[in-house]
């Protein structure tokens, strides 16, 4: 049966993801098909590759279908990712190179980015999203649909929950088996912020040290 790929999110990330992706098909030597998926811009085309919609892939006939997420939004995320499981259509994680996965689970359909260093005894849930140059140490328990701007540093020992973002540059302290520094469900880590207590979840912190932020 042929294969046919895609990245659902035809826009700046949607090429990050798909130009590891298309890479990574050519070196295996896999020529097969390679769409964006966008259903607000079907019929257009994206770096030489055409844009369809989703219901259009899907019912592309006589081939294995491959899907990879490239959405910002971890809700998004989320509801494609459900999409997805009610179909045939597969979902597939993508790794640029120079990056390295070491001793840890990592759950389906991530995006790791080049020069990402994840290394040993780390749990990782559906859809992660590492960018450039972020890191994972030894012991961490990362949620659902959490996101990683680049470099971002997630010393050892801290336990982050579902649909967290974390900002470009932000260093989270690291925890102790016995006390794991913790990240609530939903919370936002603003760039350049240096987390050294617990943050709860839906809450937004920035600064060095990191504290609640205050509209005004």
């Amino acid at each position: 049966m042929n294969k046919i790929y895609a990245v659902y999110g035809a826009s700046g990330f949607g090429q990050e993801v798909s130009y590891w992706l298309k890479r990574k098909l050519a070196e295996s030597g896999d020529s097969s098909n390679f769409y964006y998926i966008d259903d607000q811009k079907g019929g257009d085309v994206l770096d030489g590759n055409e844009v369809i919609t989703f219901d259009q892939f899907e019912s592309m006939p006589g081939a294995e279908k491959f899907c990879a997420i490239a959405i910002a939004s971890s809700s998004a995320r989320e509801q494609i990712y459900q999409k997805l499981k009610k179909t045939n259509i597969q979902l597939i994680s993508v790794m640029g190179e120079y990056s390295f996965v070491r001793g840890a689970v990592l759950g389906e359909g991530s995006f790791i980015s080049a020069f990402v260093d994840i290394t040993s005894n780390i749990k990782i849930g559906l859809c992660f999203h590492a960018n450039t140059y972020s890191y994972v140490g030894h012991d961490c328990i990362i949620g659902d649909f959490v996101t990683f701007a680049p470099k971002v540093s997630c010393n050892g020992n801290v336990h982050i929950h579902d649909h967290v973002y974390i900002g470009t540059g932000a260093i989270l302290k690291q925890g102790t088996p016995e006390k794991p520094l913790v990240i609530g469900k939903g919370a936002v880590i603003g760039m350049g912020a240096v987390v050294t207590k617990d943050v709860p979840p839906g809450v937004t912190v920035i600064g060095n040290p990191a504290k609640p932020f205050e509209k005004k």
